[in-house]
């Protein structure tokens, strides 16, 4: 079995609810996993949008979430998750709003795609502090065992 990663609000492909966007409550839409390979050690949450600001023209991928060390033996996050109810153990990074928790879609223009990343690692990593994506993707360097994604779409009404 391999890594999947899942939402019981939204199928791959598909529309992310406006509860989930700027236009909504703007929380974090729950999400679901199975197949951790073994040997996992920690899993990582990555979501972003690489068509921003404009996808006919995008300049730029725009971080929304970012969660490392997630114990192996989790199998989800529930809608609107808050630091305080993350599994044991579980750190967050920074966003693009140089914040952590989620942000979610708030597309200037245009239908974007969210790609909800999932990375089984093979460590626990050490305390990274608010580390940003491009931090957290070079420290997990040469031990992600395993990856799974979801990719949603948005538009503003």
């Amino acid at each position: 079995m391999s890594l999947a990663l899942t939402s019981p609000a939204f199928d791959a492909g598909n529309s992310i609810p406006a509860i989930h966007t700027c236009d909504g409550s703007d929380v974090s839409p729950p999400l679901a996993w199975s197949g951790i390979p073994p040997g996992t050690k920690s899993l990582v949450l990555i979501v972003d949008d690489p068509d921003a600001p404009d996808p006919a023209a995008p300049q730029r991928t725009w971080v929304h979430w970012v969660l490392y060390n997630i114990p192996p033996e989790s199998a989800d996050l529930a809608q609107g998750i808050k630091a305080a109810d993350l599994p044991p153990g579980t750190r967050e990074g920074i966003n693009d709003w140089k914040r952590s928790g989620y942000g979610g879609p708030c597309p200037p223009i245009g239908r974007h795609r969210y790609f909800h990343k999932l990375y089984a690692l093979d460590v626990t990593l050490p305390d990274l502090g608010k580390v940003d994506k491009g931090a957290l993707e070079r420290t997990m360097k040469g031990h992600v065992i395993g990856t799974a994604e979801l990719i949603g779409t948005y538009q503003r009404p």
